[in-house]
């Protein structure tokens, strides 16, 4: 029964990547690395948000055999393991949300839910059986058996662009960064913030969790309506991944995105004022 005690074997390649970055105190930090810093870290997140998330995981728009190669490709530069390995486990946590067999539940504590998990070293195997969708497709399998191909190629693009501080800042500094504002979704969206929906789970939706994560933030939207590509409701929701998916699909690259159920009358009342509340941990339940 979770949680479970860290494994350090298995984790400290994980602990070690936190370290690295120090290490730019001795190299410096020059505006290359801090270019590649933040281009890395808006181009991973956007790849986890609307590749491994809402086209994987919940199939919410469409694209060809290679834009779904490029998203799986983009997503695996954030070490955060294959797309298979990935979509899995995420589908698993909405199937079994906040019970023992959620791999990420803060039931279990606010810790387990934003690493803890990850670093127990018990969530390892991929659940092919979950993802027959994506598993008949060789490429991804490939990639998913070979996780490490995305990183490495990215790190030594970065040692080749930017020298030592490109790959120590622009690089990990990046990757740590978006592992953080990855497992923010898993923990303090289903902590802290408002609920719009009445739903049988934590989820909740944070401002603060939308902006570093590029939109998913709005956690309980979207545990409401999880194949929607849109998980902001209102305008003043920021969901920038969305954004980039309607750029996308001007461009053709992608199609069929799924908009959010039309909503009830009653969950048409929702103000401006409901996001700053939320943001100090006041809850709204039913509407």
């Amino acid at each position: 029964m979770p949680p479970y005690p860290v494994s350090w074997r298995t984790s400290a390649p994980f602990l070690l990547c936190h370290l690295l970055p120090l290490l730019a105190l001795w190299t410096g930090v020059d505006r290359t690395a801090v270019a590649l810093l933040v281009v890395l870290y808006l181009v991973r997140v956007f790849c986890i948000t609307a590749g491994y998330h809402r086209l994987f995981s919940h199939r919410s728009f469409k694209t060809s055999r290679a834009g779904q190669f490029l998203f799986a490709f983009g997503g695996l530069t954030s070490v955060q393991k294959g797309p298979l390995w990935w979509t899995a486990w995420h589908r698993r946590h909405h199937r079994y949300t906040d019970t023992d067999r959620d791999p990420h539940s803060p039931v279990h504590g606010f810790w387990w839910s934003h690493m803890g998990w990850v670093l127990s070293g018990r969530y390892g195997e991929t659940h092919f059986e979950d993802v027959p969708d994506l598993a008949k497709y060789p490429e991804l399998r490939f990639l998913d058996r070979h996780d490490w191909v995305g990183p490495w190629a990215l790190g030594v693009a970065c040692w080749l662009i930017g020298g030592w501080s490109g790959l120590l800042v622009g690089f990990f500094g990046s990757t740590v960064l978006v592992w953080h504002a990855t497992f923010l979704v898993n923990s303090a969206a289903h902590v802290f913030g408002r609920r719009r929906y009445d739903t049988s789970d934590t989820s909740r939706n944070s401002l603060a969790v939308a902006v570093v994560t590029m939109g998913e933030g709005w956690h309980n939207n979207h545990h409401h309506d999880p194949n929607a590509a849109r998980q902001g409701r209102r305008w003043y929701e920021l969901d920038p991944t969305y954004w980039g998916l309607r750029v996308l699909e001007w461009l053709g690259l992608v199609w069929d995105l799924r908009e959010p159920r039309r909503p009830r009358p009653s969950e048409r009342d929702d103000d401006l004022s409901d996001v700053l509340a939320s943001e100090h941990g006041v809850e709204r339940v039913g509407r």
